[in-house]
């Protein structure tokens, strides 16, 4: 029995040798959530710097102007530092504060579920629907998937905070980034 679990375990430790797919799907998967994030602020930064600063209908974040244009280049840049893994443990830092200033002032009153699964989320949902079948082209609107009510909670800040932080501790992977390189021929 003893001999079974150790071939199985030296079966599963032969796919260490394709430990580098991990980090390399992490940094890409992250790469167009940041991108987006971060080029939708840079497109209106008068709108991002407003809704940073305003605690009225905004965030009410002290210093606005500076808050948003870090938020808005950590993310740009980031996206694509991760895109090529480079500085990946360092721009995991300033990113994963991004992530918890974003749980914090833009979802935490919202609880945890990003998508809304609650009986009154599903009545405004039905109504919604009714709505769109009876006045919209229902079938055209839903042909790429259902309709859904956003909750807007903390459920997608705090998985992107956890992907960061692996990749701060275990860094972009072997061969599919700068950091790998630049570590091969700098060091050791």
């Amino acid at each position: 029995m003893t001999g079974l679990l150790n071939r199985l375990q030296d079966l599963l430790d032969g796919f260490r040798a394709l430990d580098f797919l991990a980090p390399l799907e992490m940094r890409l998967y992250l790469v167009t959530i940041l991108w987006m994030a971060g080029t939708k602020k840079l497109a209106d930064m008068d709108s991002t710097i407003s809704w940073f600063g305003n605690p009225d209908w905004g965030l009410g974040l002290p210093m606005p102007e500076l808050m948003a244009w870090a938020a808005a280049l950590t993310e740009a840049g980031g996206a694509i530092l991760l895109l090529i893994g480079l500085a990946t443990r360092w721009i995991s830092i300033p990113l994963m504060i991004t992530m918890v200033v974003a749980a914090v002032t833009v979802h935490w009153q919202h609880g945890w579920a990003a998508i809304a699964e609650t009986p009154e989320s599903a009545e405004r949902l039905a109504a919604a629907t009714s709505l769109l079948q009876q006045h919209g082209n229902y079938d055209w609107l839903s042909s790429s998937g259902e309709f859904v009510i956003l909750n807007n909670g903390i459920e997608f800040a705090a998985t992107y905070f956890i992907m960061l932080l692996a990749l701060f501790f275990i860094g972009a992977g072997k061969y599919f980034s700068v950091d790998y390189w630049i570590a091969q021929r700098y060091r050791d």
